[in-house]
């Protein structure tokens, strides 16, 4: 069962997300609120689907965003031989950085106290 409010924040979080990367080409906004977003983007995306405890899912997605991370530093990209392909280098990223690994727990706080207040006022 998709789940609407979940599927409304991923496309507005998305939205937000391929703005700042087209159009943001800054040192702040760009590499440390995008880092935040991601976190929610893809927690946001796994709630359409999945039921749970909202901070497991929370603390799930940061997990992964730092494996991610990790594999950055473990140059995954030109493992996978994906080093010429452009989307890819975006996506999964090419450097590894302590920062972002911090931006993604600010991600993950906010994810928690949206979903705290939100389940609040219902």
């Amino acid at each position: 069962m998709v789940k609407s409010k979940y599927l409304l924040s991923f496309i507005a979080i998305l939205l937000i997300e391929l703005f700042i990367g087209i159009y943001v080409h800054d040192h702040f906004i760009r590499p440390y609120i995008g880092d935040v977003l991601v976190v929610a983007l893809i927690y946001s995306f796994v709630r359409i689907f999945v039921n749970g405890d909202a901070f497991r899912w929370a603390f799930t997605t940061f997990i992964f965003a730092c494996i991610v991370e990790f594999l950055q530093y473990l140059n995954i990209v030109d493992w996978l031989g994906l080093g010429h392909n452009k989307v890819a280098r975006i996506l999964i990223g090419t450097a590894f950085s302590w920062i972002d690994i911090v931006a993604y727990f600010a991600g993950f706080l906010l994810v928690v106290i949206v979903e705290t207040t939100t389940e609040r006022q219902i």
